[in-house]
C-alpha cells in the first residue's frame, strides 16, 4: 500500500539538477504609493482600469517566476524513478494488471496552459511504461466530483490529440458521482466521514493519480477523495460549519477542510495501492511579452505602456462575449517548476514547499481596507461567464483565503471589488446557479439556512443530475457549495463594497454595497470605519498570497 510509513516534514524545497527548481529571490514586492505614483492597474471582469489609489496604499505585487526545468520529460522520469516513501513505478507494474489513471479536471490550471499539457506529458510517459510491461486493461478517469463534465474539445486540449483518440470515449472518461453502480464505500473515518470513491478506481490493482498544483488547496489526499467521491463524501467538509472553521484554505496547518480531507485519505491510501504525482507550476500566467501585467505601474518602460493600452482599447471595443471568447482562448506560458510522485502525504510535502516558496509575499501587518481586482476567470467559469454568486466564491472564497499567518484584511475591515457584476448565467453550466440565485437567496443568504431548507433538493433534482450526467452542467448542490465556499470571507469582513456593479439587484441579494469608483467606495470605507483607513491592494493576477505578519 502507499500509506506513509515515515513522519511528513513540511520544509523548504529541495531543489536538484532534474525533478525540482532552483530558486529565485523574493523580490521587491510590496510597494508604499507616494502621491505620484497612485495610478494602478486592475482588472475589471474581462477588461482592464486604471485607479488612483491613496498615497500610502501598500501594494502587493506577486513574486518573480522561478524559473521552469529544462527537460519536462526528464523531470517526469526522474520522479517516476526516484518516488517518496514508495517503490518505483516500474516495479509496482506486471502483465495482466487493472489499472486506472485519474488526471484533474478543468479547474487546472487557470487559464489553460499552452500545449503540450502537463497531463498529456505524464500520461505519455506513463503509457510508454505501461504498455513495455504489458499492462493492456487501462482506463483514464477524470477527477471532476461534482464539478461539469469537460467537453471533448477540452479533453483532448488536455492529454494531447493522439491520446484522446486512442482512449475516448470508453477507456477515458468524466466521473460520475450520480451513478450508484460506479461508487464503492471503502469505510468512514474516526469522525464518521463517509469514504466512497469511483468503482474502478478503487478496483484497480493500482490507482495513478496525475495532478497539476496550482496553489497549495490543489492535490494531496484532495484529489482521490474529493475529486472522485459522491455526494455523501462531501458532505463531510462542503458544508457552512468546516468552511466557517477553516482559517485560510491556502495554509494547510489551519484548514479543517484539509484535515477532513487528511481523515478520509488515511482510508483511501489503507485501502488502496495509490501512486502519487504532483506536478507543480510557476506563477507566469502571461506571456512574457505581456509584462505589464505583473510589474509595478512605476516601473512599466515605453512597450509595457502601448502593450497596455493595445490591450485595454482592443477588449474596450468587443462585445463581452466576444471578448471573454478570446480571453478564454489565450493559454497560459506556466512552467513546471517541481514534480514528485509516490505516497500521496509525502509527495504533497515536496509540492508544499514549492508552492510556499512561489506564492508567499511577507507582509508586515493587516490592512482597514483591502482592494481586489477580480477578472475574468475562476476555477468554474471556464468558457462560460462569471455570475456574481462565483464573483463572490473567487472573492471571499479563494482571495480572502490567499494566506498564512493572517489575512490581509483586519477582521471587520472593509473588501473592495472591481467587477461588473453582471447577472448572466450560462443555461448549460449553470442552471441550477441560476435558480438558487433568483429564487433561493431572495428569501435568505444566511448559509446555514439555505443548508437546511435548500440542499438536499437541490442535490436531489434529478433534471439538474441528469445535465451534470449526460451534459456539462455543474452538479444541483454546486451552487450551494460555492455560497458555503465564501463563508469565512464574508464573516471576517465589516463591509464589502463592489466598484461598477452593472446590476444593482446583484449586489443587493448578496448583502453587498455599490460604488461607481474606487475613489467613491473608499470614502463609503472612511465613513463605515469612521477613520482615516490604511489601504493594501493585492495585485492578482496572478496567483499571489499574503504571508502577514500580524
Amino acid at each position: 500500500m502507499s500509506s506513509s510509513a515515515e513522519p511528513i516534514v513540511f520544509g523548504e524545497p529541495t531543489p536538484n539538477a532534474v525533478g525540482r527548481a532552483a530558486l529565485v529571490p523574493d523580490g521587491d514586492c510590496v510597494r508604499e504609493l507616494s502621491a505620484a505614483s497612485a495610478d494602478r492597474l486592475l482588472w475589471y471582469g474581462e477588461d482592464l482600469i486604471r485607479v488612483k489609489l491613496p498615497a500610502g496604499t501598500r501594494v502587493i505585487y506577486p513574486k518573480p517566476s522561478i524559473p521552469g526545468l529544462p527537460d519536462r520529460d526528464a523531470a517526469i522520469r526522474y520522479a517516476l524513478e526516484h518516488p517518496e516513501q514508495a517503490a518505483p513505478l516500474r516495479s509496482q507494474l506486471r502483465s495482466g494488471a487493472k489499472v486506472t489513471i485519474a488526471i484533474d479536471d478543468i479547474s487546472l490550471p487557470l487559464p489553460k496552459m499552452n500545449r503540450p499539457d502537463l497531463r498529456q506529458s505524464v500520461l505519455a510517459i506513463l503509457l510508454e511504461m505501461l504498455e513495455q510491461e504489458g499492462v493492456t486493461d487501462v482506463e483514464m478517469v477524470i477527477a471532476n466530483s461534482f464539478h461539469r463534465r469537460m467537453e471533448p474539445f477540452e479533453i483532448r486540449w488536455s492529454v494531447g490529440r493522439e491520446i484522446f483518440d486512442a482512449f475516448y470515449p470508453h477507456r477515458l472518461y468524466c466521473h460520475d458521482g450520480e451513478d450508484p453502480a460506479c461508487i464503492v464505500e471503502l469505510g468512514e473515518t474516526e469522525l464518521g466521514e463517509k469514504v466512497r470513491i469511483n468503482r474502478r478506481a478503487a478496483e484497480s490493482d493500482l490507482l495513478i493519480y496525475v495532478n497539476i498544483n496550482l496553489v497549495p488547496m490543489d492535490g494531496g489526499n484532495k484529489s482521490v477523495g474529493v475529486g472522485l467521491c459522491d455526494y455523501a463524501s462531501l458532505q463531510a467538509h462542503h458544508n457552512p460549519q468546516t468552511i466557517r472553521a477553516s482559517d485560510s484554505y491556502f495554509d494547510h496547518t489551519k484548514s479543517p477542510l484539509t484535515d477532513s480531507c487528511n481523515r478520509m485519505g488515511r482510508v483511501v491510501n489503507d485501502k488502496l495501492n495509490v501512486f502519487h504525482i504532483e506536478t507543480v507550476v510557476n506563477n507566469q500566467m502571461f506571456d512574457p511579452r505581456m509584462q505589464f501585467f505583473v510589474k509595478p505601474e512605476d516601473e512599466w518602460n515605453a512597450l509595457d505602456k502601448v502593450t497596455f493600452r493595445i490591450a485595454q482599447v482592443g477588449l474596450g471595443a468587443m462585445p463581452r462575449q466576444l471578448k471573454r471568447k478570446v480571453l478564454f482562448s489565450v493559454p497560459a506560458p506556466y512552467e513546471l517548476i517541481a514534480v514528485h510522485a509516490g505516497a500521496t502525504d509525502a509527495v504533497h510535502a515536496k509540492t508544499l514547499a514549492y508552492n510556499y516558496q512561489q506564492y508567499c509575499v511577507p507582509v508586515d501587518g493587516q490592512a482597514d481596507v483591502a482592494v481586489f481586482g477580480v477578472p475574468f476567470i475562476c476555477p468554474y467559469n471556464v468558457n462560460a461567464p462569471m455570475n456574481p454568486i462565483l464573483v463572490r466564491c473567487l472573492t471571499l472564497g479563494y482571495f480572502f483565503n490567499m494566506y498564512r499567518g493572517a489575512p490581509i484584511l483586519k477582521r471587520g475591515g472593509v473588501f473592495i471589488l472591481t467587477h461588473p457584476l453582471y447577472n448572466e448565467f450560462s443555461p448549460s453550466h449553470h442552471a441550477a446557479y441560476h435558480e438558487f440565485f433568483h429564487r433561493c437567496l431572495s428569501e435568505t443568504n444566511d448559509a446555514d439556512e439555505l443548508q437546511r431548507r435548500y440542499e438536499a433538493e437541490f442535490a436531489r433534482d434529478s433534471a439538474y443530475s441528469d445535465m451534470y450526467r449526460r451534459g456539462y452542467g455543474y452538479h444541483g448542490v454546486h451552487p450551494l457549495y460555492m455560497w458555503y465556499w465564501a463563508e469565512n470571507g464574508a464573516k471576517h469582513c465589516g463591509q464589502v463594497i463592489v466598484v461598477g456593479a452593472e446590476d444593482r439587484e446583484s449586489a443587493r441579494i448578496m448583502g453587498w454595497e455599490r460604488a461607481d469608483t474606487v475613489a467613491e467606495a473608499l470614502e463609503m470605507a472612511q465613513t463605515f470605519l469612521g477613520r482615516s483607513p490604511s489601504v493594501a491592494h493585492v495585485h492578482i493576477p496572478p496567483i499571489n498570497m499574503v504571508d502577514v505578519a500580524a
